[in-house]
């Protein structure tokens, strides 16, 4: 293996606090010059921000190497949508899609894209409702998931993510979601494009045995799950052998081979 990618919360910090020896494990990789690049389904802040609080916790990492759902979306935009989009995503997260066509938070109707990332308790029926009345149009827009991730482990416990939602929405409309983030096959794709690796000289570091290590090692990638963020010693008894498991990412520079 040459590459890795690697997982944000639950594997290089848990919640506003770093996961041990997590500074120190990138601080390794960029003196032994690996090709690596932050893979995460966080739609609930812009890249500037993650970069901020990585920042802030001893950890630089330059903008360009975290690869996040909303990136995925610009450049499929691109080339799929020619008309407004109507994005269900926190506000800070709205600054990623500068210079798109977006429909009016108040409008009801007149998307051609529909997207959905982690409004967490900003969600309330309302919301939810308008979304699925935009996807009840003729022809039915688009509907992108910024990630299909199930729940994710904050402060105070587990939390319901993104899938949930667009899950509950698929169901109503019957509109099949574009997934742009894990789990899908052509995230994984786009993200060895911009690492330029193949997929068996890559490993992904995570903490979600569906999201991260399920979905990696069906795109071909190794796969090491840790012990940290939202792993439950169950997740073992779920059918997926991840090519190993580590008490936390700070053992990652022994099993990679120093």
């Amino acid at each position: 293996m040459k590459a890795i990618l690697f997982d944000l919360d639950g594997v290089i910090y848990e919640g506003e606090r770093p996961v041990g020896g997590a500074a120190e494990v990138i601080a390794w990789c960029r003196e032994k010059r690996i090709p690596h690049l932050f893979l995460t389904n966080t739609t609930s802040r812009p890249r500037e921000s993650l970069v901020e609080k990585l920042a802030g916790m001893g950890i630089p990492v330059e903008k360009s190497r975290l690869f996040t759902p909303a990136v995925a979306a610009r450049e499929w935009l691109g080339g799929h949508v020619d008309g407004p989009l109507a994005l269900f995503v926190p506000e800070a997260v709205k600054t990623e899609f500068a210079g798109q066509w977006l429909l009016s938070d108040q409008a009801g109707e007149g998307a051609a894209a529909v997207l959905l990332g982690d409004l967490g308790e900003q969600w309330s029926f309302a919301r939810l409702n308008r979304a699925f009345r935009l996807l009840m149009a003729e022809p039915p827009p688009a509907l992108l998931a910024l990630g299909m991730t199930r729940y994710w482990q904050a402060p105070d416990g587990l939390r319901l993510d993104v899938g949930a939602f667009v899950a509950a929405l698929r169901f109503a409309t019957g509109v099949e979601p574009v997934v742009l983030g894990k789990p899908a096959l052509s995230f994984f794709t786009a993200v060895l494009d911009r690492l330029g690796m193949a997929a068996g000289e890559t490993v992904m570091i995570g903490d979600d045995i569906r999201g991260d290590i399920e979905a990696a090692q069906a795109a071909g990638l190794h796969a090491v799950v840790v012990r940290t963020g939202k792993f439950r010693d169950a997740d073992l008894r779920l059918g997926v052998q991840p090519d190993a498991v580590l008490d936390s990412v700070a053992e990652l520079p022994a099993w990679f081979g120093g």
